[in-house]
């Protein structure tokens, strides 16, 4: 795969997969990766207070518009992989983010091999019973990392923001306390910034300031 320059302030392989470590190494700042079993990066992550996140009037109207969507959950690794949903991933990375982002054989490695993979969790997203899409995600007790989506091409215009609302709820409705959404990377990650209850860390503690956020994306990184 193409190697990518993410943000990050530093590094760590954990041996401790205990919920209690794994919900302090995210509040500290630090998400899962796809490098390796127990790799975590400290960056600028963003999650939601799904205490209290409520959807805004524009949430709403992206829900509606996926009305006919459903979410199920299927745990990690899956028994039955088909070869079908490395393809689809890699055809979405490769157009959205660059050839090479992206290999069919990392997604597989992700969802099947759990020596290699810190995820255990696959949301499945399905409209009219046919499969649009799917989201790899970690999950504990307390939290839910909304990791790696991907979706058919020819979906309609914002399933994938309507991807991440109905993810959203779902953590919400288990009684989740925080959804992670990734980190703050570049002026395109501007979208995470639109929900209730969002919270950044800026490298030394977590901050509500979302138009201190909007600036920092345009800021060369670091």
């Amino acid at each position: 795969m193409k190697a990518v320059d993410y943000l990050k302030w530093d590094e760590k392989k954990i041996s401790d997969f205990s919920t209690r470590n794994i919900s302090d190494m995210y509040n500290a700042g630090y998400l899962f990766t796809r490098i390796d079993k127990g790799v975590m990066q400290q960056t600028r992550s963003v999650r939601i207070d799904l205490g209290v996140f409520e959807p805004s009037s524009e949430n709403r109207r992206i829900l509606k518009k996926v009305s006919d969507m459903a979410v199920n959950e299927l745990p990690l690794p899956v028994p039955d992989y088909d070869w079908h949903i490395g393809k689809l991933a890699k055809d979405f990375y490769d157009t959205k983010f660059g050839s090479g982002i992206m290999s069919a054989q990392k997604v597989k490695e992700i969802m099947t091999d759990t020596d290699r993979s810190n995820f255990n969790c696959l949301l499945v997203y399905e409209t009219s019973g046919n499969i649009i899409g799917y989201a790899i995600c970690y999950q504990n007790d307390d939290m839910v990392h909304y990791s790696y989506p991907f979706y058919n091409l020819s979906a309609p215009k914002d399933t994938g923001l309507g991807m991440m609302l109905l993810a959203i709820q779902k953590a919400k409705s288990l009684g989740k306390k925080y959804l992670y959404l990734g980190s703050l990377q570049r002026p395109g990650d501007k979208y995470k910034l639109q929900f209730s209850g969002l919270e950044w860390f800026d490298s030394h503690s977590w901050s509500k300031d979302i138009e201190r956020a909007k600036n920092v994306l345009l800021m060369p990184k670091g």
